[in-house]
């Protein structure tokens, strides 16, 4: 198994702390780290700004010949990604055991 990064944004991701996650995950790519587990298990919102990051990740991970997995999404989140049409586009797992095995 690959070394994975895990994220566990928590609270909110919208525009007021889209950035600094942002950097903290480039950061992380630039450093090596492009096996990328975000564990949405601790949020509760995620906002455009949001989603904006989530996907510039995805196509960060994939250049660099890695992967990108989302676990844990609760109600109100899977629904953005579903009317966004990321569901479709982005590896999402129930939980964390079953987004560890997809690396």
């Amino acid at each position: 198994m690959p070394n994975i990064k895990t994220f566990t944004p928590a609270g909110r991701l919208d525009s007021n702390n889209s950035a600094a996650f942002e950097k903290e995950i480039l950061t992380a790519i630039e450093a090596g780290e492009v096996h990328i587990l975000i564990d949405f298990s601790e949020l509760a919102y995620i906002s455009s700004a949001g989603l904006r990051v989530i996907l510039l990740t995805a196509k960060k991970t994939k250049a660099a010949s890695g992967k990108l997995v989302l676990c844990s999404l609760n109600d109100s989140i899977n629904e953005v990604f579903l009317v966004s049409g990321f569901n479709t586009i982005l590896d999402i797992q129930a939980n964390k055991d079953a987004a560890l095995a997809r690396f």
